[in-house]
């Protein structure tokens, strides 16, 4: 390889000169350098362009040559997490592979909340961690943390390397299993001294694995049977997940609906899979999902799954889910399967093949007269849509002051379909997936399985740097944007002009929304104010010492002139601090663990549960921190 770098060398000994080097690459010699430099040199056949990281002891062996590299862009960040959230965003924004570093002991552990996220969300990242010196694992040396036994329950596999030799095929493995089958994160932790020996380099390196062989094509007989079910079904329905947009399946998908004229929903973590104006769309399904998705899946007698995983956000009370409906269910993970619901027709392959193979089967049906008739289920699941539409209501007394839901769906609208929404987490989060309408995948980026509070400003800064020609927006919460707001420094410092809409109501708003149902209104440690007008902080004077433009809206009036000036500026990051009402609620809704024939559509239509006989649906572990 012509851009090898030399060693640095030991005392008194001469460096071999880049010619030499070169002269090595083409007569395909493998060159002698640090283990560092074999990572870096890695990175950059793996054409890595962009690398989230703060260096420390152990990793800093590492950060030298990544200093030379003119392939590699590293992105200094300001917490470990916040680099973990950004190669998430970076991943989900473009389906590659984001890429995170950190040293060893805490550097290594603030990762683990984003490869928790990563690991639930099926986020392809690979992070690389420094390890203390291979002699002293084991011993409580300093900055010592057994990060691979830490993680080895979140990530898909990770690595512990001691010999420098490995690292060129432990970095081609990771990438390899982290963007293959279902996508993961993978961890490669590194020993000092292993970054810092002599080794040779040579790409590409050989590696075998011989217990990973992810099935890609679906089974022909699971195929035909699907078909027939499909055919037979009067009230089918497509349920969709997060695995047909990390399958970049979309397009096949919508190819799929048009052909079957079939109803479809999508999960929080598919919104845009298919199109939210086309007309089979019904909406999200699940715990706030839209009237007319949850109840086409309680009512359906055919659920064709996609990429979903029946988690219990979509099925509420498991045993009361789509109780008269037939189950297909495709997904790459064959643990995914029959884990939750059982399917009648399991099929084990990649969405896209699979969505090929029923398209193919299904038309060949179609061509032999055998067709589903859905008219009357189509007019019954349109109807739904017609008469409870998504919505909002002002609260009694607050007419006058800003909704949260009207911000979100003027951004929405202002900004427009080829913007990418990144959220936080909580009531916020579901009015950005309730009112932005999605027209593509990619376009809508949320932590949907863990729930991290924080997630917003890290990975809209992950995802503007992977597509810096989109406008990013972060709808974030009051709560959630105090765990990150750092990252507006590395944002500012590096040139990444994100924009950040704060949904202030002064609260941990989901986990206020519970207390304000299911416990008398008895709010305990939700306030994020001492008293009404106390700002803590003040947003725009954070955004001002961020080197940030901060914006405050505090009237109804004011929402589009403040989102239109917001868009004006794109040389820096542009904070906004919309000030809205603290009451406002997140409707429909089904509690924690009922039915989903029990969904609310208004807080006056509650049912006064009984506290005793559903006291697990009542438990503030149900809502997390802000209200997953």
């Amino acid at each position: 390889m012509s851009d090898l770098k030399p060693a640095p060398s030991p005392v008194g000994s001469p460096a071999p000169s880049p010619s030499r080097l070169a002269e090595q690459a083409k007569a395909k010699v493998p060159a002698v350098v640090t283990g560092a430099q074999s990572l870096v040199l890695s990175l950059e056949a793996m054409e890595v362009d962009t690398v989230f990281g703060i260096p420390g002891g152990a990793i800093l062996p590492a950060y030298d040559p990544l200093l030379d590299s003119v392939k590699v862009r590293h992105i200094l960040v300001r917490h470990e997490q916040g680099a973990g959230h950004a190669a998430e965003g970076y991943a989900s924004a473009t389906g590659k592979v984001g890429v995170c570093m950190a040293t060893s002991g805490p550097g290594a552990t603030n990762l683990v909340t984003a490869i928790a996220d990563a690991y639930m969300d099926s986020v392809p990242i690979v992070a690389i961690t420094g390890q203390v010196a291979s002699a002293a694992i084991g011993t409580d040396a300093f900055q010592e943390a057994d990060i691979r036994g830490i993680t080895m329950p979140i990530t898909k596999h990770n690595y512990l390397v001691t010999d420098a030799s490995q690292i060129p095929r432990v970095i081609a493995e990771a990438f390899h299993i982290a963007s293959t089958g279902r996508p993961g994160p993978v961890l490669v932790d590194i020993s000092k001294d292993a970054l810092q020996a002599k080794t040779t380099f040579s790409w590409p390196p050989k590696y075998d694995l011989p217990g990973y062989r992810p099935v890609a094509r679906p089974h022909n007989k699971q195929i035909r049977e699907a078909a027939r079910l499909i055919a037979a079904a009067k009230r089918p329905v497509f349920y969709v997940g997060g695995g047909v947009v990390r399958g970049r399946a979309s397009d096949a998908l919508r190819e799929f609906v048009e052909l079957t004229q079939i109803p479809v929903v999508t999960t929080l973590m598919a919104r845009g899979a298919v199109p939210d104006s086309h007309p089979l769309h019904l909406g999200m399904p699940g715990m706030h999902g839209s009237v007319a998705a949850v109840t086409a899946l309680q009512k359906s007698d055919l659920l064709i799954t996609l990429g979903a995983r029946f988690d219990d956000r979509v099925t509420g009370q498991l045993s009361t889910f789509a109780p008269e409906a037939k189950v297909i269910h495709a997904d790459i993970d064959p643990a995914e399967i029959s884990k939750n619901r059982t399917a009648d027709v399991p099929i084990v392959g990649d969405v896209l093949e699979v969505i090929g193979e029923l398209v193919k089967a299904v038309s060949a049906d179609h061509e032999a007269g055998t067709k589903g008739d859905y008219a009357a289920w189509r007019d019954q699941t349109a109807g739904w849509k017609a008469t409870f539409p998504l919505g909002y209501t002002t609260p009694e007394g607050e007419e006058n002051a800003v909704s949260p839901q009207q911000v979100i769906e003027r951004i929405g609208a202002i900004s427009g379909p080829e913007s990418i929404y990144v959220a936080g987490v909580g009531q916020h989060q579901m009015w950005a997936a309730q009112f932005v309408q999605y027209e593509r995948p990619n376009a809508w980026l949320n932590s949907g399985g863990l729930g991290t509070m924080g997630y917003a400003v890290p990975a809209a800064m992950g995802a503007k740097v992977a597509e810096p020609d989109r406008v990013v927006w972060a709808i974030d919460g009051d709560g959630c944007f105090q765990m990150t707001n750092q990252e507006l420094a590395t944002c500012v410092i590096n040139n990444i002009p994100i924009k950040v809409a704060i949904i202030n109501n002064s609260s941990l708003g989901m986990v206020r929304q519970w207390q304000s149902l299911f416990y008398d209104k008895r709010y305990s440690n939700t306030d994020l104010h001492t008293s009404v007008g106390n700002r803590i902080p003040d947003f725009v004077k954070l955004a001002d010492a961020y080197g940030c433009v901060g914006l405050r809206c505090e009237r109804p009036e004011d929402i589009d002139a403040t989102i239109k000036k917001a868009m004006e500026i794109n040389d820096v990051p542009v904070i906004v601090d919309f000030v809205v009402h603290r009451d406002a609620m997140v409707w429909p809704m089904v509690p924690a663990g009922v039915s989903n024939d029990a969904i609310q559509v208004a807080k006056d239509t509650a049912p006064q549960w009984d506290r005793e006989e559903d006291e697990a649906t009542e438990q503030p572990e149900d809502a997390d921190k802000d209200g997953k």
